[in-house]
């Protein structure tokens, strides 16, 4: 090589260096928060799944968190979804996350990613694959080499993938965290020294991956170094990282719950948790990811518990659907963009803070430049008013109050001055009535097969379900034969068919009939079917057809939890003496059978089947499929469809699943907030704050836009226990009313969705309306054209936005000790 070439190839090597470097991000941290090429930073961050949505919600679900105000976007990594078959990988569709990262990073937002790989998450056995629980000498979440190498191969497999596509900071890309493990330290204790190794192990593993962004551990405040120890739960304010050299951080604010079957519908108010985020911040927190953001759809087998159902909505300021959830979501935007705006102060600002009793206390942020106070009052009871600086401020119980510049106050948690949206339901353009669906039919094959008494294997013991099933299935077939004779002790006698079981339902049959049904109680598995039956003289035919529904996730040594049915068996009778005498039956040859016939010949897909009734559609019948053909409906608006009138199954719309249902699961009468209210004010959890009593945990199931073709589609639904197809229909989730209730001084914006334009003002009044959406009423003063004005601003747009004042709205006739405010009813 001469010279020359030498010269330039020198030169061009600087180039590509010096490109690189631009490109490249440095994520480094210190005892104050997270730095950007050494810039110290406030996070804002939302967890969005990407398994719970489509790849075509994606772009939507992103821009809408950003525009909320967020400038990051977390997820776990799903192990079981992406080697559901040992070393062999899936990476298709709604699991491609590659493109859910490079999605986040063409929006201009960074991302967490929390590989784990184990993620509780409420999914499926905790993310693992079961193969793995299947495999000889395995024990997980401890030191064992068997575990140890296939979770380091499949966290290798991930960061390797990230690395291809250049998708950490490192490189130019979005990612600027990561995680392992996950909520070890809750329950580290259940597996003793061994637990500390493989905390240790882990950071090792991790930090020998390469990847030049900090590595998080949540919930372990014995996080090895360079480990960050990161918050879960309601309130993190009072959280303190064990290594005073790394940032307050909380990585999972729940901004709602999870539902189960059988339970009711929890909320968080917006109040509660703008006031949770607002004192994490306050008490020097820079880092705040809200876990849900986005919840979304537990598709397909996904859902863990047992029991969680195939909705995820989890109350999140973007709902199951994509809808903005206000005023959650906007409420919060507000926080998001005045916490932005003092980033500096936040981050690098000496911070004083004074107790004024009472739980009262102003926090004091300053630079050289500028101060930011906070002043929170966590009375659960009592408002609180305050000298601060030679001036009076009043703040509500359980609030906090935020002075960007330490005078003026401009935002309050317990102040919500946004948009409240009424959601409805609206019946499909495209099939008005549930009776224009015409159904197929046919019954899932057992009569000539396992009622018979045919599976695939055999074997002289009863089988745990994970491990005959590899989760294949929700089904497993025991099946064996009981010869009674004459000479049987038992033989004439009233006979008890008595099953011990830890699955979570169960149906039986004898000599080829239903003789009854059980299911386990909400949170729990272990239960004791009982039922008298016939037999016959010889042989009698025992099947047992065990159903799980979403495996447990959470917990010390829960992967070892069984499921199925354990024994004993026994059939019982009573002797001459009314003495109880019992033939147990689990060490008889049980034959075992996976699945559904109706699974294997694939009777969900679109393509065609032979078999399918036209005629005579049975209703309440056990193991029934059902085919219709529907339009879509009309719009953009997410869809749903109401499966009410089914009882237990599992749906798929044009061969792709939308999730187990169960609307005959009723949620308890009793325990839910009176009118629908709930006080904000005081610690919340799960059990505050509930609706849905006495109503169907789950009646409406969500069938994302790009499941569907525009001309026909095809719903299929495996019914379990018995139901009336005929009243099933499609609609769509919209808007229906919007209101707000806004201070003078606010700008309120008013808005519907999907096209739709707001048509009327039901009401509006400026001065003390009372009351509250749906049922605001005129105070003792008002301006006189609030109305008018507001109806030439709003009618007829798909949004409106008014300034809230008397320049706008004109002068009340309200006395100066009255604080006036807009409430506003417009129906979309």
């Amino acid at each position: 090589m001469d010279s020359s070439k030498r010269a330039f190839f020198s030169v061009m090597c600087l180039v590509f260096l010096s490109c690189f470097s631009v490109l490249a991000t440095n994520i480094s941290y210190d005892g104050r928060a997270i730095k950007i090429n050494g810039q110290r930073k406030v996070f804002l961050s939302g967890s969005i799944h990407y398994p719970r949505s489509t790849q075509e919600m994606w772009p939507d679900l992103i821009r809408k968190a950003k525009e909320g105000g967020l400038d990051s976007i977390e997820t776990y990594v799903f192990w079981n979804i992406h080697e559901p078959i040992r070393r062999q990988y899936d990476f298709t569709g709604n699991k491609d996350i590659i493109r859910f990262l490079k999605t986040i990073q063409d929006a201009g937002l960074y991302a967490i990613l929390r590989i784990g790989p184990y993620v509780c998450a409420e999914w499926n056995y905790g993310g693992f694959p079961v193969w793995l629980h299947n495999m000889p000498g395995v024990e997980l979440r401890t030191m064992n080499s068997v575990y140890q190498n296939e979770m380091q191969n499949f966290t290798t497999l991930i960061v390797d993938m990230v690395k291809q596509a250049n998708l950490f900071a490192s490189q130019g890309g979005p990612v600027i965290i990561a995680q392992i493990e996950n909520e070890y330290g809750n329950i580290m204790s259940s597996y003793g020294d061994a637990g500390k190794q493989y905390v240790n192990w882990c950071a090792n593993m991790a930090e020998s991956l390469g990847i030049d962004v900090p590595w998080i551990m949540c919930q372990q405040s014995d996080a090895p170094p360079p480990m960050i120890n990161t918050c879960n739960g309601w309130y993190c304010d009072n959280f303190t990282p064990t290594n005073p050299n790394t940032p307050k951080m909380w990585t999972e604010n729940w901004t709602g719950w999870f539902k189960n079957w059988g339970g009711k519908d929890p909320h968080r108010t917006a109040e509660d948790l703008s006031f949770s985020v607002a004192r994490f911040f306050q008490t020097g927190g820079t880092f705040q990811n809200y876990y849900m953001y986005h919840g979304g759809t537990n598709f397909g087998r996904v859902a863990g518990g047992p029991y969680i159902t195939t909705t995820y909505d989890y109350d999140a300021p973007l709902d199951e659907f994509g809808n903005l959830n206000q005023p959650k979501w906007g409420h919060l935007k507000e926080l998001h963009l005045l916490l932005k705006s003092m980033e500096k102060v936040l981050t690098c600002g000496d911070v004083n803070t004074t107790d004024f009793g009472n739980s009262v206390n102003v926090t004091v942020y300053t630079t050289s430049e500028t101060s930011s106070c906070f002043i929170g009052n966590a009375n659960e009871t009592t408002d609180a008013t305050i000298t601060f600086q030679g001036t009076q401020y009043t703040v509500p119980a359980w609030s906090v109050s935020i002075l960007p510049d330490c005078k003026t106050e401009v935002y309050n948690t317990a102040k919500v001055n946004v948009q409240t949206s009424i959601m409805v339901k609206k019946p499909n353009g495209a099939e008005d009535e549930p009776r224009s669906l015409r159904w197929e039919w046919r019954p899932e094959d057992v009569r000539d097969t396992t009622l018979h008494g045919k599976g695939a294997f055999a074997i002289n013991q009863l089988l745990e379900q994970k491990q005959a099933t590899d989760d294949a299935s929700d089904y497993l077939w025991y099946m064996t034969n009981v010869n009674i004779d004459k000479q049987d002790p038992i033989f004439g006698q009233d006979i008890t068919l008595r099953v011990n079981t830890t699955g979570h339902v169960l149906h039986a049959f004898v000599n080829g009939k239903s003789i009854g049904s059980q299911w386990a109680k909400i949170g729990g598995s272990n239960f004791v079917f009982e039922q008298n039956i016939k037999v016959n003289s010889g042989k009698n035919l025992i099947v047992l057809l065990s159903v799980t529904v979403g495996l447990k996730n959470y917990g010390a040594f829960y992967d070892t939890a069984p499921d199925g049915i354990l024994g004993p068996v026994v059939l019982v009778g009573k002797g001459k003496m009314d003495e109880e005498i019992s033939k147990d039956l689990s060490s008889y040859k049980w034959t075992y059978k996976v699945g559904l016939h109706g699974e294997e010949r694939h009777l969900y897909e679109v393509q065609p089947h032979k078999g399918w009734h036209t005629k005579d559609l049975p209703t309440n019948r056990m193991m029934t499929w059902y085919k219709t053909s529907f339009k879509a409906p009309l719009g953009t608006e997410p869809v749903v469809v109401d499966l009410q009138g089914l009882g237990k199954g599992h749906a798929w719309v044009n061969g792709q699943s939308i999730g187990r249902y169960w609307p005959t699961f009723l949620a308890d009468e009793d325990g839910c907030s009176i009118d629908s209210k709930c006080d904000y004010r005081g610690a919340y959890s799960n059990t505050k704050c509930l609706t849905n009593c006495g109503q169907p945990s789950q009646r409406y199931y969500h069938v994302p836009r790009s499941f569907l073709h525009d001309d026909e589609n095809t719903l299929v639904l495996f019914e379990e226990l018995g139901g009336n197809p005929s009243f099933v229909n499609f609609q769509t989730i919209t808007v229906g009313s919007a209101c707000g209730n806004a201070e003078q001084g606010k700008t309120l914006e008013l808005s519907c969705q999907g096209g739709r334009t707001i048509s009327q003002i039901r009401f509006a009044s400026f001065g003390d309306a009372q009351g509250t959406c749906g049922a605001f009423e005129k105070g003792t003063c008002e301006a006189s054209n609030a109305l008018s004005v507001i109806e030439k601003a709003c009618v007829g747009k798909e949004s409106c936005t008014i300034d809230v004042s008397e320049a706008t709205l004109g002068s009340t006739n309200c006395g100066s000790g009255i604080t006036k405010r807009l409430a506003v009813e417009a129906i979309c």
